[in-house]
Parts: structure tokens; C-alpha cells; sequence
């Protein structure tokens, strides 16, 4: 079995990227597995850029191939924001909730037709000790709404205000297998898939 760690210490995303592993010999392992990595700082002005700093610094520290998510929510009437900044979209200490908070007062009296959003997710994969970098590379996006108020309490993050236009339900109203069936997280990652067992068998 091939361990992965994931360049995250939400655990919400390492049994998300878990489930959606299942079936390739593969164990994801969190960065609470590995207190010598320390915070990652990210710099980068679009999602692969921070997904690529993380994969990176993560490999290089454990020595272990490094799996990274960047991922946020896009919203149109807001130029795009959140967009890099939606984990601390309302600030240093932000929460789901703060976010949330701060993502419904922009949209306030805005009607569903201009509430138009996706969520977007880039994943790079990157082996340690490879000449020229190793990695792989896949995004995905998943077209929604935000809603009007929070529903649901499953998932994470904005899961509760992204609703999918076609099941009229948030994220967070979805079982595991729906939403990893059309978020995201899970299209970038299925992507990712179809070139894993090369990059696998060629990485040290």
C-alpha cells in the first residue's frame, strides 16, 4: 500500500479524499500525522499555484509523495471572490460560520439569477526526490447557487450555501457518495486518476 499525505489538517477532506480512494491501494494520512511540517505559507495568486507551494513543501519534509487541494468558492457577482482567500475570507481567525456570515451579507438582496458561483478545485500531486518535480495535475469545478441561508449539516466550509441547481439541495444536504459524485474536489480527483498508477509506479 502506497502512503499519501495530504496536505491538510482538515479531517473533513482526508476522509473525503479517502472515500474517493477507495479501490486504489493508497492510505491518505493527514499532516496531524506529521508535526515537523509546519505551516505552509500560501503565496500563490491562483489555486494551482497554492496547491503546487503546498505539494511541494509536504514532499519534501516526509519524504512521501504529497497530495494538495487547493480549492475555494468562485462567485460571480463578487469578481470572483472569495475565490484563493475563501478559507479566511472573513479574516485571520475566520470560521465556516464567520464566512458564511460575511458571504451572505455581500450577496444581501441579490436574487437567485445573479447568485451564479461554482466551487473550483486544483490537486497536485508531487513525489519527493524526483528529478524536475514529479507531480500531477487536475482541476474540477461544480456549478451552483448561493442560497439564501444555511441548510444542511453535512460537508464543510461553504457546503451549507452552495446549492446544486439540479437536486435543488446544498452540499450539505448531500449524502458522501452524492456529493462526491458531482462536486468539485471529486472531478479534479478523477481526473488525477486516470494518470495515478504511472505516476505511482515511477515515483521513489
Amino acid at each position: 500500500m502506497i502512503q499519501v499525505v495530504l496536505a491538510t489538517r482538515n479531517q473533513g477532506k482526508v476522509k473525503e479524499l479517502q472515500a474517493l480512494l477507495a479501490g486504489y491501494d493508497v492510505e491518505v494520512l493527514g499532516l496531524d500525522r506529521f508535526p515537523q511540517v509546519g505551516e505552509i505559507e500560501e503565496t500563490g495568486d491562483t489555486f494551482e499555484e497554492n496547491a503546487r507551494i503546498k505539494a511541494q513543501a509536504v514532499s519534501s519534509v516526509t519524504g512521501l509523495i504529497a497530495l494538495a487541494d487547493d480549492s475555494g468558492i468562485v462567485v460571480d457577482a463578487l469578481a470572483g471572490a472569495p475565490g484563493v482567500h475563501s478559507a479566511r475570507y472573513s479574516g485571520e481567525k475566520a470560521t465556516d460560520d464567520t464566512n458564511n456570515a460575511k458571504l451572505l451579507q455581500a450577496l444581501d438582496g441579490l436574487p437567485p439569477a445573479r447568485r451564479t458561483c461554482r466551487f473550483v478545485s486544483v490537486v497536485v500531486a508531487h513525489a519527493p526526490h524526483s528529478e524536475g518535480g514529479r507531480e500531477l495535475v487536475a482541476e474540477g469545478a461544480w456549478e451552483g447557487v448561493v442560497g439564501l441561508a444555511p441548510k444542511g449539516g453535512g460537508g464543510f466550509g461553504y457546503d451549507p450555501l452552495f446549492i446544486d441547481p439540479d437536486l435543488g439541495r446544498t452540499a450539505a444536504e448531500l449524502t458522501r457518495d452524492e456529493k462526491n459524485a458531482r462536486s468539485h474536489r471529486g472531478k479534479a480527483l478523477r481526473k488525477l486518476l486516470a494518470n495515478w498508477p504511472a505516476f505511482a509506479e515511477n515515483a521513489p
